[in-house]
C-alpha cells in the first residue's frame, strides 16, 4: 500500500532543479530557459558564472532566475560552492559555455549529474584549450568532411567523460570557422534541451 510519505518521495525525486554554469553570452543558456520554461518537473534553478560581465547573467536577469558568480579560489581550492548549490537545492548541472575545468570536489558530490556540450565529435578535437573558434578553426585546417556536437558526462578530464549524443554537420570547402561555428550552435540550440530532458527523464 502507498502511504502518504512515499507519494511524497515519488514527487521530490521528479522534480528537477539545474544550475546552468557558462562563460559567455549565454546562447545555449537562453534555449535551456525557454524550452523548461513550462515544465512542472524540470526547473532552471540557478544561473553560475565565472565572468561578471558575462551576457549570461543578462538572460538570467530576464527570466528572474538567481545568479552565483563564483571566483577561482573557491571554486579550486575551496568547496567548489557545493555549499552554495546545495542551498538552492541543485539536483543536477548544466555546462553550456563553461570554461573552466571543474574541480573533483564537484565531480564527486555530482556524480553522474554533470553534463558538458562540446562544439566537434569527441574524442577528436577536445581537451585543454579547444573551445569555441579553436575547435573549428582545428577541424577546417585538418579538411574534416564533417564536425558536429557532442554531449557528454563530465569527469576529471577535459572532454573525457562517457558521451550521450551525437550529431553531425557537413563541412564544406568554403566553410570558415565563423560559418562552422553558426552550423554548430544551430545544432546545440535543436539538441541540447531535449537530450537534458530525455537524461532526466530516464529515456536514453
Amino acid at each position: 500500500m502507498e502511504t502518504e510519505s512515499n507519494k511524497h518521495n515519488q514527487t521530490v525525486n521528479s522534480n528537477h532543479r539545474l544550475a546552468i554554469f557558462a562563460s559567455g553570452a549565454g546562447s545555449n543558456a537562453a534555449k535551456i530557459i525557454d524550452y523548461f520554461k513550462h515544465n512542472t518537473h524540470i526547473t532552471i534553478a540557478l544561473i553560475v558564472s565565472n565572468k561578471k560581465e558575462a551576457g549570461v547573467l543578462k538572460i538570467a536577469e530576464q527570466n528572474n532566475i538567481p545568479v552565483l558568480i563564483i571566483e577561482k579560489e573557491q571554486f579550486f581550492k575551496g568547496d567548489a560552492y557545493i555549499n552554495a548549490l546545495n542551498k538552492s537545492t541543485i539536483t543536477f548541472i548544466v555546462l553550456a559555455g563553461f570554461l573552466w575545468k571543474v574541480p573533483q570536489q564537484l565531480i564527486t558530490s555530482f556524480f553522474n549529474k554533470i553534463i558538458n556540450i562540446h562544439p566537434a565529435l569527441l574524442p577528436k578535437y577536445g581537451g585543454k584549450g579547444m573551445y569555441g573558434n579553436f575547435v573549428h578553426e582545428a577541424v577546417i585546417q585538418n579538411k574534416e568532411k564533417e564536425s558536429g556536437i557532442t554531449i557528454h558526462f563530465v569527469n576529471e578530464k577535459y572532454d573525457d567523460g562517457k558521451h550521450i549524443f551525437q550529431t553531425t554537420c557537413n563541412v564544406d570547402e568554403n566553410d570558415t570557422p565563423e560559418t562552422l561555428a553558426k552550423k554548430i550552435q544551430l545544432l546545440e540550440h535543436q539538441h541540447f534541451p531535449e537530450q537534458i530532458e530525455k537524461i532526466l527523464t530516464n529515456n536514453l
